[in-house]
């Protein structure tokens, strides 16, 4: 490789703050306001035009239950249930399987709001391009946007970039999953499906779309998938449609996400060729609208304290310094083989792509006891997102230190949110207490976060 020399310059500090999340996801929006609202000065930065990640941009346009998996209980709550709760009700609905289900651009604006209320200086268009360091701690990241190039200083910092850039620039250890879960390019299309397609009917298994697409993936050159869609709030006659997943692309290197943008699209005009010509005679299928950047699932994981364990999950494992309660299943998008399905009864399903399904039950082939009982929900420890060396700094997202199983649970939003307000209390805790991340009490940090609605409810 050719280096070129760039010559040295003083760099403006643009903004000091107690607190500053790069990445703007719900889960650094989460991050940031919790921060905020305890009393710190916040700044947050947003590569895009807008905040949610995935479930804005991205139009996954879903967060799962809040409620225990024997639907007694609510189990989650904090600024999940609060921004759902803000939204006008053609905009937010509850599905069968009582899950959230939400206009994804009412989202954004909400998210705005939100922000704003809170007093968080906001930074959109604003890359993160490099870290200042002062021994073990963060002094400052570097950005560029319409301004130029500039800093931002802080006394704690937040990488909610969903890579972990700023980890990387710090030379944490990390590791990526031998089976890593591929991406999917979402996008409206307009268009029913709920009639007959091959004398199956919606509901009848996987997403009738997914049945075309094996049907004819070789006619339309795509390769066998699966997936899934669902109708969107306030919007009548299209759906949300995440039936393209794009195999093979590590999504956190710059050549693999290029091609992966441009093949997720090419599926995704593909499969609306393929409704035209095989979906119900009476619709007219159109592409409405498509992701601003494709749903990314895996891609590098960074070493904490402690690495999540899909068995602690599954048996229900109690810790003190709980920062979420989960519901959802371990869910493994394999890449080009299909699904897997854990869940908490023992139960296990795995659906490839070649039409077969293999059943089994995890809690009899692990010799586990009838006497131990089945949970409701799983919690995960603060310090799972506790790092060894650097002080100030929490790194959250689908970047988090687990075990695959355990990742294919925890990466859903409702407990990546989770996992961000907890990141904004600590680092308020911090800031306040003039400790390290890894000198915090986390049952402090636990308490401090139900105070504010999240986690731990009675």
């Amino acid at each position: 490789m050719a280096y070129i020399t760039e010559a040295p310059k003083q760099v403006p500090v643009i903004y000091e703050a107690d607190v500053c999340v790069v990445g703007g996801s719900a889960t650094g929006v989460f991050a940031a306001v919790r921060a905020a609202r305890l009393g710190a000065k916040v700044a947050i930065v947003e590569c895009q035009n807008s905040f949610g990640g995935v479930a804005t941009n991205g139009l996954v346009s879903v967060w799962h239950t809040f409620m225990s998996m024997d639907r007694k209980k609510q189990v989650i709550a904090g600024l999940t249930e609060e921004v759902l709760e803000r939204l006008p009700q053609m905009d937010h609905r509850i599905g069968n399987g009582q899950s959230h289900f939400f206009n994804p651009v009412e989202l954004k604006c909400e998210l705005d709001q939100i922000l704003r209320e809170a007093n968080v200086k906001i930074y959109l268009h604003t890359y993160y391009t490099g870290v200042s360091m002062d021994g073990d701690s963060i002094d400052a990241i570097f950005v560029e946007n319409k301004d130029g190039r500039g800093a931002i200083k802080a006394k704690f910092f937040i990488d909610a970039t969903g890579d972990g850039d700023i980890c990387r620039d710090l030379g944490i250890e990390r590791y990526t999953n031998d089976d890593m879960q591929p991406p999917s390019y979402v996008y409206l299309m307009q268009g029913r499906d709920d009639v007959l397609l091959f004398g199956r009917k919606e509901g009848d298994g996987s997403d009738p779309v997914t049945h075309l697409l094996n049907e004819f993936s070789e006619e339309f050159d795509i390769e066998k998938d699966w997936g899934w869609s669902t109708f969107v709030p306030g919007i009548i006659g299209s759906k949300m449609r995440a039936v393209t997943h794009v195999f093979g692309k590590m999504c956190a290197k710059a050549d693999d996400l290029t091609d992966a943008e441009i093949i997720g699209r090419e599926k995704m005009r593909k499969v609306c060729r393929m409704m035209r010509k095989y979906g119900d005679t009476d619709e007219l299928y159109s592409l409405v609208n498509d992701c601003s950047y494709i749903g990314i699932r895996d891609t590098y994981h960074y070493k904490t304290k402690y690495t999540a364990n899909h068995m602690d999950l599954l048996l229900g494992k109690k810790y003190e310094d709980n920062i979420l309660r989960g519901t959802y299943n371990v869910d493994m998008h394999h890449d080009e083989k299909g699904i897997t399905f854990m869940q908490f009864d023992g139960t296990y399903t795995t659906e490839l792509t070649t039409g077969e399904i293999i059943k089994g039950n995890w809690r009899h082939e692990k010799g586990i006891s009838g006497d131990i009982p089945i949970p409701t929900y799983y919690e995960l420890p603060f310090k799972a997102l506790v790092g060894e060396k650097y002080k100030n700094i929490i790194a959250v997202g689908r970047m988090m230190n687990a075990d695959a199983p355990a990742f294919g649970a925890l990466r859903v939003m409702v407990n990546l949110n989770q996992m961000g307000e907890a990141a904004g209390v600590a680092a308020y805790l911090a800031v306040n207490s003039g400790k390290s991340v890894q000198d915090l009490d986390g049952v402090e940090v636990a308490r401090t976060l139900s105070k504010g609605g999240s986690a731990n409810l009675g």
